[in-house]
């Protein structure tokens, strides 16, 4: 079964609710309206008895009530609905003055109430509502007077206003219901935007936006965050594509040149040596293509979430103290001192630091001069806890720096892949920081020095 549409469904919601709201309003109205029928009757009966309590209450007594009939009717003129019923104060006597039905009068006489307004039934099945009152003559009798008012017309608004609301209420839900269903179908018309913005987007093709003007302001924070989402995803795309060329071109040398030297070794019969050099030659070229493979798959691995990471505290120039003993023998080749300064504390993976360490010292001796000073400082400031890695090496101009972290990228790139470095080293140092929540940076200028910090965030208190 194919799913309704948005716009169906909120138009169903807004008639069910609708619905329910029509309800319950003519129900209030028909409660308002059948209070304000009996407040009205009562005050009619209340007005009309007090009339009636005045004539009586002139009369000279019982005896004379007989001839006073015609006063009593003329009370009672033009209200067709108004009956009055005078009885002896002892129950089952004949009704000294009946303007209303016969059939009533015995349930009147057999009335013993309180003096209150009371409703009833006739038996033919009228509505009646009765003011009793007990009235004293001048000559000390007393009357039973009983003031009905017939509440059929009442009953008549009340049934002509039910049959009305009746007759209303299917259309104007209807109306309701196809009015929502419009209005939501034009307030939902945005989202069709959303719709083909995403049917033209692919793996090769992440550039379309979806236009933010004149949406409303729910969809427009939703627009925005789906491209901010889609320019996240182009980058990445475009970075993993790069990246995948930067591989390509960088093991095809390598297995080129492996290729190469064993089908000339194998192309004539050779002395021993020949072979020997030429795997001599294969071992170095496997040896590099083996560093890429390593540093490609750490990358990886810093790639997952820092949730993962190993959370401890790390003294930075003991870390770079250890690294620096390792590299003692390639440092003492160029005569090259590395010299540690400062301290400071921050929290996190002490295998990862070092690493971090480690690319930046290995890339300071190889663009180290000899005889030079490798200077190590680390610092705190309350803000961030820096390590910063200095050479007085040949200096770095301004339109290489922002890249320097970029994988495979190389200011000198036949120098680099002659030293034997993968392009890999500063690109793993920016997403080991970036994994602790700190960056890397490079500062220099083509005379020199050049300086590498890594900067951390201060440890929890």
């Amino acid at each position: 079964m194919k799913p309704a549409s948005l716009s169906l469904r909120i138009g169903l919601w807004v008639g069910v609710l609708g619905s329910v709201l029509t309800v319950l309003l003519l129900t209030l109205a028909y409660v308002a309206l059948d209070h304000q029928l009996d407040q009205r009757a009562h005050r009619e009966l209340e007005d009309k008895l007090g009339q009636l309590r005045h004539a009586l209450e002139a009369d000279p007594g019982l005896a004379a009530l007989p001839l006073r009939g015609h006063t009593l009717q003329d009370q009672l003129m033009g209200h067709d609905n108004l009956s009055a019923v005078l009885l002896a104060e002892q129950p089952g006597k004949s009704a000294l003055f009946n303007s209303g039905s016969p059939a009533d009068l015995p349930a009147l006489d057999a009335f013993a109430g309180t003096g209150r307004a009371f409703g009833w039934s006739a038996p033919d099945g009228r509505r009646l509502l009765t003011e009793p009152s007990l009235i004293r003559l001048r000559d000390g009798n007393t009357l039973r007077v009983f003031l009905t008012l017939d509440r059929r017309e009442d009953d008549a608004l009340l049934s002509a206003f039910l049959r009305s609301a009746w007759l209303a209420v299917p259309p104007l839900l209807l109306l309701i219901a196809l009015g929502a269903r419009l209005v939501a179908k034009r307030g939902l018309q945005p989202l069709r935007k959303f719709g083909q913005v995403a049917s033209l987007i692919t793996t090769q093709d992440l550039s379309h936006r979806i236009p933010v003007q004149d949406l409303p302001r729910e969809l427009g924070k939703a627009a925005r965050a789906l491209n901010l989402m889609l320019h996240r995803l182009d980058g990445g795309v475009q970075q993993l594509t790069q990246f995948s060329d930067d591989i390509a071109h960088e093991l095809r040398s390598p297995i080129g040149n492996l290729l190469g030297k064993a089908q000339v070794t194998l192309s004539r019969p050779r002395q021993k040596e020949e072979y020997e050099t030429v795997l001599a030659a294969s071992t170095e070229e496997l040896e590099r293509v083996g560093r890429i493979v390593s540093d490609m798959l750490f990358l990886a691995q810093v790639s997952h979430p820092r949730a993962l990471l190993p959370q401890e505290p790390v003294r930075l120039e003991e870390e770079a103290a250890k690294v620096a003993e390792l590299f003692d023998f390639s440092a003492e080749e160029k005569s090259l001192r590395i010299v540690i300064e400062g301290h400071g504390l921050v929290v996190g993976d002490r295998l990862m630091i070092q690493r971090a360490i480690s690319n930046l010292l290995s890339n300071a001796i190889r663009h180290t001069p000899k005889g030079e000073r490798i200077s190590v400082q680390v610092r705190g400031d309350g803000e961030a806890v820096t390590l910063q890695v200095q050479n007085p090496g040949a200096g770095i101009s301004a339109e290489h720096l922002p890249h320097l972290f970029e994988r495979f990228y190389r200011v000198d790139k036949g120098r680099s892949r002659a030293q034997g470095g993968t392009g890999l080293g500063l690109a793993i140092v920016r997403s080991i920081m970036e994994l602790h929540l700190g960056t890397a940076c490079a500062q220099s200028s083509e005379e020199g020095p050049t300086r590498f910090l890594l900067k951390f965030p201060p440890p929890p208190d």
